[in-house]
């Protein structure tokens, strides 16, 4: 059983990487921090394919969120004034929005500042993908 939340990232992408870095000194949510490539990804219950796809939050007791959930638990997680960013981020219609504009930046990360044609992600969520 984990000790903490941890936060599972792409370390292989500039931008996510970057992002990450910033939320480490600005935001300081309460976990770890590990990119998904050096992640015991069995022990935290996460395929493969989903921790390219997406940033990942993975509760002490098992649970992962991703994408925008994932944003809005470490912001949760930091306390102060990103807690309430974070719990806005939970509920409707700040969710629907915090997703769409998640899947829009995921999508274009290779695009982003620090991103490179190495950051690009798979096209489709893992459990749309067919066998």
């Amino acid at each position: 059983m984990l000790s903490q939340p941890v936060l599972v990232f792409d370390g292989d992408c500039g931008f996510c990487t970057t992002s990450v870095r910033f939320a480490e000194r600005r935001v300081r949510p309460r976990c770890d921090v590990v990119p998904w490539q050096f992640a015991d990804l069995d022990k935290l219950g996460v395929a493969r394919e989903r921790a390219q796809y997406e940033v990942l939050w993975v509760t002490p007791a098992g649970t992962v969120y991703g994408g925008a959930q994932a944003v809005a638990k470490a912001l949760l997680s930091a306390g102060r004034g990103w807690s309430l960013l974070g719990a806005s981020l939970m509920l409707p219609p700040m969710r629907w929005a915090a997703h769409g504009v998640y899947r829009l930046v995921a999508a274009n990360r290779h695009r982003m500042p620090g991103g490179a044609a190495a950051c690009a992600v798979p096209g489709r969520r893992p459990e749309e993908q067919q066998p």
